[in-house]
C-alpha cells in the first residue's frame, strides 16, 4: 500500500465547512467562538447563520456556561476555541455545568498538539486529550483527516452527551476513501498487519501508514489503526490487536501521561495484554516551524519505523 497520499483540507476547516451543513438541516445547532473564529473556522457557520452564531469574546469559561444553558435549554450547542485555551480555561464550568449534568455540549478545541509551530509553547494544546478524556460521560473523538471530520462531525451532533473534538492547524493528508464508513466509537483498520499494530490519532495516522511501508521493507508486517474515538475506546478492537499482534504501539501528537497511549494501555491490560511502547510528548515543546518540530520531537515515520523495530526486537 503505497502512502504517496494527496494534501487536503486542515481538519479545522472541514468542521467549518460541516458545521454549516449540519445547521442548513438542523436548525437547533448554535455556534460560539471565543474571538478566534477565523482560526476554527467557525466563522463559515457565521457567514451563513449570524442570528445562530455568538462570538463571546476572550472568555473561555464564561462560553462553555452559556453553552450548557443553550443545551439545557433544547439547543445543540458547538463551541471552539484554541484546545489549550478551551480546556485550560473552560474545565471548572466543564465539570460543573457539563460533565456533572451530562449536558449535550459539543466542544472544539483547534490549533492542538505541536504543529500548531511558530506560536510556540503558550498556544499549544498538548494536554487537551488528558483533561476531555477526565470528565465523566465526555465522548473524545480526533479525526485524521477532512473526510473522517465530514462522517464524524454529523454523528457528533446526534450523539446525547458532551463531545470533544480536536482539530489541528495545517492542512491534513487525506487517508480515508470518500467511500468508507466511520463509525463514531469504533476504531478503524488502516492497513492490515500480523506483527504489530500501531495505533495512532489525528496527524500521525499518516505518519504511522507511511511508518508502516518502511516497516514493510524490512519484512515487517504492520497493522495501522486510527483510534479516532479515544473516550470511549474500542475496546474490542484493543483486544482484537492485542491478540493477533506481537506487539503495539501508540503514537500521538500529546503529552504521554493521560492521552491515547494511557487509555489504550489500560484496555489492553484488561483484556489481553502484550508488549506496548509510545512515542508522544514529554513536556512543553519550543516554537518552530511546524515540520522543525514534529522531526526535533520524534514524531514522523522514520521514528516510527525505528521504535516499532526496537519494540519487536525487544
Amino acid at each position: 500500500m503505497a502512502t504517496d497520499f494527496k494534501i487536503g483540507k486542515a481538519t479545522r476547516l472541514a468542521y467549518g465547512e460541516t458545521l454549516v451543513e449540519l445547521g442548513k438541516r438542523n436548525p437547533n445547532i448554535i455556534v460560539l467562538d471565543a474571538d478566534l473564529s477565523k482560526s476554527t473556522m467557525a466563522n463559515r457557520f457565521q457567514a451563513a447563520f449570524p442570528d445562530r452564531f455568538f462570538n463571546i469574546g476572550i472568555a473561555e469559561a464564561n462560553m462553555v456556561s452559556i453553552a450548557a444553558g443553550l443545551a439545557a435549554s433544547g439547543k445543540i450547542p458547538f463551541a471552539s476555541s484554541f484546545a489549550t485555551f478551551l480546556m485550560s480555561k473552560g474545565f471548572d464550568q466543564m465539570r460543573q455545568s457539563v460533565a456533572y449534568p451530562g449536558l449535550n455540549v459539543k466542544l472544539c478545541g483547534s490549533h492542538s498538539g505541536i504543529s500548531i509551530g511558530e506560536d510556540g509553547p503558550s498556544q499549544m494544546g498538548i494536554e487537551d486529550v488528558a483533561l476531555a478524556c477526565a470528565l465523566p460521560g465526555f465522548t473524545v473523538v480526533v479525526p485524521a483527516d477532512e473526510i473522517a471530520m465530514r462522517q464524524l462531525l454529523p454523528q457528533i451532533a446526534e450523539h446525547k452527551g458532551p463531545v470533544y473534538i480536536r482539530t489541528s492547524r495545517p492542512k491534513a493528508a487525506i487517508i480515508y476513501d470518500e467511500r468508507t464508513t466511520i463509525t463514531l466509537g469504533k476504531a478503524h483498520i488502516m492497513r492490515q498487519g500480523t506483527d504489530i499494530t500501531i495505533a495512532a490519532m489525528g496527524l500521525m495516522v499518516a505518519e504511522a501508514l507511511k511508518a508502516a511501508d518502511l516497516l514493510q521493507k524490512e519484512g515487517v508486517s504492520a497493522r495501522v489503526v486510527d483510534f479516532h474515538t479515544v473516550k470511549p475506546i474500542d475496546q474490542v478492537m484493543a483486544e482484537q490487536c492485542a491478540r493477533e499482534t506481537e506487539a503495539i504501539l501508540v503514537v500521538e501528537e500529546h503529552l504521554l501521561d493521560g492521552g491515547l497511549g494511557s487509555i489504550l494501555a489500560r484496555a489492553v491490560a484488561k483484556s489481553f495484554p502484550v508488549k506496548m511502547d509510545f512515542i508522544g510528548l514529554e513536556d512543553y515543546a519550543e516554537s518552530g516551524t511546524p515540520d522543525q518540530l514534529l522531526d526535533r520531537y520524534g514524531l514522523r515515520a522514520r521514528h516510527i519505523f525505528l521504535k516499532a523495530n526496537n519494540l519487536l526486537g525487544s
